[in-house]
């Protein structure tokens, strides 16, 4: 029988499995057929096989046939037992699958604990080896709202693959070697400042010598030319020029921290640009030897013709430029002695980069000239992925910014953030003491800074709304945070553990029970969909879905009955419930409360 179905995280999965075993002992299928098993419309079962439709298209069969053998053979097979899942079959050729009331009770006495899911999700991605190159600050400047999407949506993503079970390293390739530093070390020995005596916000005093820099190239254009010489003197090793830089680099990480502390934000390693200077020579020789780079113009560059955008008899081309016609390397350089330490030092199987879209052209291009540099070499080639992003807008639909037109600073949203739910929480709350009060408002206040980002799919714009992300309706932070703390107060009330363990005695019976411990075996798929592209909002729907699911449960039946099984197996699903929105809002880098 499908006894490994019984102890399944995932039993779309094991039913996945289970009918490419029936269909391997079958000769009216070929090579190449996917069962597809996708989480089914409610009215129809749990799961379904869809891949039949597809697959009798291609080979000119009747997919109905397809799907009533593959019915039959499942019904025949030992594989699936009659008592935990029922089989049907709809329309042209979709096979349903129904889990038995018998089946959710199993389920949820086995996956009792937030360990247990983490042991079952542990098979989505075992051991798999990613780098995710996130948050990637550039030095010398102060982090701002532009700043919020990658610290949010790479902590979000790097939980979620350490979850599923891969063998993370998250790695803050700052941007320490950069044009800008030309410009910045130029513009310190203009003014003759003393690194070492900057005021009490150094890093905002290096931002503002960065800009009258670059205010002061425009006005003497001269000035650039010296810019690329301190740049360059860098590069190659001056003493004076390194000495500067090691103390912006010191401060620049001095601040990113305090605002990785505050957001929640963990890294590995953090190697910048510069810890690939000595490594980019490898690089030149190795794409020039394989016929891969070319001189153009003094600027050492690689063509890919077979993209029109980049190609040579396009009227404005773009390639990519490896190497600068001064000499000095530049992004595209670094980038390239990455990979290939990543590959040769970690043993990188999957490289995962974060970053907005205008960045699009510059990965594509990257991974292109990764790609023939690799197979030329007999490189083992990694998955390479862009996780690429929308702009955050303001209510009038345009980039969120300050009243005066400028980047709003990262550090003072976090602060309004704290201030705006204190006075919610003061609000909803006004016994609790003054401590307690700020405590909350900070984790509901910069949690809801993270869902409203994370909710929304990331490749789309999305508009900044203080009273829609605060709000304690809808699909919010705050929603589910007070859905949480809602089921601690059941467990306070009535003395009980919610973490012990706990068995369902007999059979669920009741609408609300039943829909509500199918949305609880539904985390796995939701899982699976968000990794299988790296979209959080996926998560976050399903949460939501779960959190509504369960305020419909308890309306709906008393938890707190008489009869000892009832009230055992609803305190049940109330502990599942706490157990999995937990999860969840934890893997979303949101810590959820005790009371609110």
């Amino acid at each position: 029988m499908l006894s490994i179905m019984e102890l399944s995280f995932n039993p779309a999965a094991t039913i996945d499995a289970a009918l490419r075993q029936i269909i391997s002992n079958s000769d009216l299928f070929n090579v190449g057929f996917d069962p597809e098993v996708r989480p089914a419309d409610p009215r129809f079962g749990d799961y379904q096989a869809n891949g039949v439709l597809r697959y009798a298209k291609k080979n000119g069969k009747n997919p109905r046939e397809l799907a009533q053998a593959i019915l039959k053979a499942a019904e025949e097979s030992e594989l699936f037992d009659a008592s935990l899942v029922e089989l049907s079959l709809a329309g042209p050729g979709f096979i349903n699958f129904k889990c038995t009331h018998a089946y959710l009770g199993k389920w949820l006495n086995q996956f009792a604990s937030i360990d247990e899911y983490q042991k079952g999700a542990g098979r989505l991605n075992a051991g798999r080896k990613i780098v995710i190159d996130y948050p990637s600050a550039n030095t010398a400047k102060q982090a701002h709202i532009g700043h919020l999407r990658p610290m949010v949506i790479g902590e979000a993503i790097a939980r979620l693959l350490d979850f599923c079970g891969s063998d993370t390293v998250r790695d803050n390739h700052i941007g320490d070697w950069g044009t800008n530093f030309g410009t910045l070390i130029m513009q310190i020995k203009r003014e003759g400042v003393n690194l070492d005596h900057l005021n009490e916000d150094p890093l905002a005093q290096l931002d503002q010598l960065y800009k009258d820099g670059s205010n002061l190239e425009k006005q003497e254009p001269l000035l650039r030319d010296q810019s690329r010489a301190e740049l360059l003197k860098l590069q190659e090793g001056d003493p004076q020029n390194t000495a500067l830089w090691e103390k912006i680099v010191a401060i620049s990480k001095n601040a990113f921290q305090k605002l990785f502390q505050q957001m929640g934000v963990q890294v590995d390693i953090s190697l910048g640009e510069s810890f690939y200077r000595d490594r980019v020579e490898r690089v030149y020789r190795e794409l020039t030897d394989a016929e891969i780079a070319e001189l153009s113009e003094g600027a050492l560059v690689v063509w890919h013709d077979e993209v029109k955008k980049f190609a040579r008899n396009n009227e404005r081309p773009y390639p990519f430029n490896i190497r600068k016609k001064d000499g000095a390397s530049n992004y595209a350089s670094t980038d390239l002695a990455t990979i290939l330490y990543r590959v040769e030092h970690f043993k990188a199987e999957e490289i995962v980069y974060l970053t907005d879209a205008r960045q699009q052209d510059h990965f594509q291009q990257l991974f292109l000239t990764t790609q023939k540099w690799f197979r030329a070499c007999d490189y083992p080639l990694p998955v390479m992925r862009h996780v690429w992003w929308g702009t955050i807008l303001g209510k009038d639909k345009k980039p969120f910014k300050t009243k005066s037109g400028e980047s709003i600073k990262l550090q003072a949203l976090l602060d309004e953030a704290r201030e705006r739910a204190l006075a919610v929480v003061a609000k909803k709350n006004p016994d609790l003491p003054e401590k307690e009060q700020q405590a909350i408002a900070s984790s509901v206040g910069i949690g809801a800074l993270k869902y409203a980002d994370l909710a929304s799919n990331r490749t789309q714009d999305y508009v900044f709304d203080w009273d829609r992300m605060l709000s304690f309706e809808g699909n919010t932070a705050p929603y589910l945070l007070y859905a949480v703390a809602r089921i601690n107060s059941i467990f306070r009330k009535t003395g009980i553990d919610p973490d012990a363990r706990m068995e369902c005695v007999g059979l669920l019976e009741t609408e609300a029970e039943l829909t509500l411990a199918r949305k609880l075996m539904g985390l796995s798929s939701a899982l699976d969909l968000t990794l299988a592209d790296l979209r959080p909002h996926f998560l976050c729907t399903y949460l939501f879905e779960l959190a509504g699911a369960y305020s419909s449960f308890y309306n709906a039946d008393k938890v707190m009955v008489e009869d000892p099984s009832i009230r055992e197996r609803r305190l049940l699903l109330c502990a599942r419930t706490r157990n999995t929105l937990i999860t969840g809002l934890q893997l979303l880098g949101i810590e959820p409360l005790e009371r609110m």
